[in-house]
């Protein structure tokens, strides 16, 4: 859940950041097309324009882990920024590279709106984690987010081809924190009903596994002391 008390420091940042400053969020292992980091990239001014105390805090590498490598040197982030740059308040863009756990923990927990896109592809592990922490989300309306964010429910979902879309979305959760909160109680709730590891993933694992193996070699779940 959420932690009410969290807080990080930022080198360029004299105070620490709270749940207080309207903090949103970008992650993704490496920032790639394949995680939609161009089409953020291209709301990014917009958002920025229309939430003036609004800081963005970017999580990856500057590697490819699904796709082709930039042919820029400086990957996606240096392509990105030549295109955008101009139009952007760089004093309140951060980007924090790859962060050790409880750092990333920490951000997302912070969040009044966490960013999620990605093309058609496998779904990543940050989302249900941010979906477990309380983050309000925006997400790409692309397969398989829509297994886990409703559109107006657990989340709002936008066009992945569409940067004024993720804009305005991101915006709207900014500008209202009690849609956000809502959103984000939703989320967990369905994360821990459908995917709390020792109750339902584990459990679901183990019977797969059963099923293709004699009854006498079945594997067991040890009691709970």
């Amino acid at each position: 859940m959420a932690d009410p008390d969290a807080t990080i420091g930022l080198s360029r940042l004299a105070k620490k950041l709270t749940r207080e400053d309207e903090v949103f969020t970008y992650m993704a292992r490496n920032l790639e097309p394949v995680r939609g980091f161009h089409h953020f990239m291209r709301a990014l001014p917009k958002i920025l324009a229309a939430r003036p105390n609004a800081r963005a805090l970017i999580i990856g590498g500057n590697e490819a882990s699904y796709g082709k490598k930039s042919d820029i040197q400086g990957g996606y982030r240096a392509q990105m920024e030549e295109e955008v740059g101009k139009d952007l308040d760089w004093s309140r863009v951060h980007f924090l590279g790859r962060v050790p756990y409880a750092d990333y923990r920490t951000i997302i927990q912070l969040s009044r709106c966490h960013i999620y896109l990605t093309v058609p592809f496998v779904l990543s592990w940050s989302l249900l984690e941010s979906m477990s922490m309380q983050a309000p989300i925006v997400a790409s309306g692309t397969a398989p987010v829509r297994e886990v964010i409703k559109d107006g429910k657990t989340g709002l979902l936008a066009d992945l081809l569409n940067p004024d879309e993720i804009a305005e979305k991101a915006i709207q959760l900014l500008s209202d924190y009690k849609l956000g909160e809502k959103h984000s109680k939703a989320a967990r709730a369905q994360v821990v009903k459908s995917y709390d590891f020792e109750k339902v993933c584990l459990p679901q694992h183990l019977r797969q596994i059963n099923a293709l193996v004699p009854k006498a070699k079945a594997i067991t779940l040890p009691k709970a002391k």
